[in-house]
């Protein structure tokens, strides 16, 4: 999933006073209830048991080591890292080296593999398991057209007995350590994928399917379709893992007991807010969530995370990370457009903390901004795939991916909006 910078102005700006309880929560939710004792299991897989049933979202340019550490210490959950590219890893390429890292207090660890090719795939896992990575997953889900054009990413579930080859590539090479797979509802309504792929996902050992209920043609636009969730939860005998506008804890809920999957993906309602990991816990732990923090707060957690994204990449590299996050962070905060946009400008820590001081640091958390949407925004697109691509849809032969380093370089770039 990559993601990219949405300038809200002043959409923001309108007040949505709090319930008269005191709680923050939208309307959709205001009378959906906390988890009751044994309603929902922990995620198994293989021998890796979460609680609660909750998965952070790979997700390109965000779950780097920086953000996963915040959200841990929020909360807890699986917590998987943006995707890595297999031939990357292996040319010890610097920049996939280095979203491919962890510390030593991140357990379990959890990795998203991209690739296109069997032996690199289960090289890559290998070298993994070695360094005792705890959970891996594959993408076969990113409708990025320079990836989908290759026959990669989203492309990949139109061929069956491709997915069943490159799942039990990894498979082969990963011990007792479980593989999952994530996609998407297919190419475009015309060519829904899903169960067949799902389907071959599983006979090739895959512990777990999750799914993102959109198409590749909708990318993040209109309402993720949790029907197709709970279909493909009736079709496998695997975990299946739900994803799709969870944008409040109290949506995790709902779309567990709507559909009956297994767990849930969390993705874009974290952006500027890993403190949504704690309120997951609350509810699935049957207790009411704590009210977000105020814009004070949240200043003091954008700072901390730019001395993380400092830490992990450099002070040049990490501050222009962080501009992108300035603007999920402040998000839906009145008369906060401005400030906004002199914070994506922002050239070192020093300027960030500065304009940070200009804030009304007792302003609590607007209720309206809990679902505004937050990374890609309502465009739809034409999904591109390789020439004749549709004549054989039986094949198993691999598609080509990136391979030298300057590709390899091209292909990230694309992931990363540039």
């Amino acid at each position: 999933m990559d993601l990219d910078l949405e300038e809200d102005a002043d959409e923001a700006e309108r007040d949505a006073p709090a319930l008269e309880d005191g709680r923050c929560v939208s309307d959709l939710n205001r009378d959906v209830p906390v988890a009751g004792a044994g309603e929902f299991a922990p995620l198994q897989l293989g021998p890796l048991q979460v609680w609660p049933p909750v998965v952070l979202a790979p997700m390109a340019g965000v779950t780097n080591l920086a953000f996963r550490s915040m959200c841990r210490e929020y909360g807890a959950g699986l917590y998987v890292s943006e995707m890595i590219t297999a031939r990357g890893f292996l040319m010890g390429n610097r920049l996939t080296t280095l979203l491919a890292s962890s510390s030593p207090d991140e357990k379990p660890r959890s990795v998203q593999v991209y690739g296109t090719d069997p032996k690199d795939l289960g090289e890559m896992v290998a070298a993994l398991v070695e360094e005792g990575v705890d959970h891996l997953d594959i993408n076969f889900g990113c409708p990025v057209p320079k990836v989908t054009k290759n026959g990669g990413g989203s492309a990949i579930p139109v061929k069956p007995r491709l997915v069943e080859r490159l799942v039990r590539a990894m498979v082969s090479n990963a011990g007792d350590v479980p593989v999952t797979v994530k996609m998407r509802k297919g190419i475009d309504e015309d060519l829904i994928t899903f169960e067949d792929a799902a389907r071959a996902a599983e006979s090739a050992g895959a512990s777990a399917v999750g799914l993102h209920a959109r198409t590749a043609a909708e990318l993040y636009s209109g309402n993720a379709d949790w029907a197709a969730i709970a279909r493909l939860k009736s079709i496998l005998t695997v975990p299946v893992l739900g994803n799709g506008d969870i944008w409040e804890c109290w949506d995790a809920l709902r779309m567990m007991r709507e559909t009956g999957c297994d767990a849930v993906i969390i993705g874009r309602g974290c952006l500027g807010r890993p403190w949504l990991f704690g309120e997951l816990v609350s509810v699935f732990n049957g207790e009411q969530p704590a009210n977000p923090p105020n814009f004070g707060q949240i200043a003091d957690i954008l700072l901390d995370h730019a001395r993380r994204l400092s830490d992990l990449f450099g002070p040049e590299m990490g501050i222009r990370q962080v501009r992108k996050w300035t603007t999920w962070y402040t998000k839906g905060f009145r008369n906060s457009a401005a400030v906004r946009g002199l914070l994506t400008r922002v050239n070192t820590f020093e300027e960030l903390d500065a304009l940070l001081q200009q804030i009304d640091r007792d302003e609590p958390f607007p209720r309206q901004a809990l679902r505004m949407g937050r990374g890609k925004g309502t465009k739809r697109q034409k999904v591109r795939l390789p020439e004749g691509y549709l004549d054989q849809r039986d094949d198993d032969t691999p598609p080509k991916g990136p391979h030298t380093l300057e590709e390899i370089r091209a292909w990230e770039r694309a992931l990363n909006g540039g």
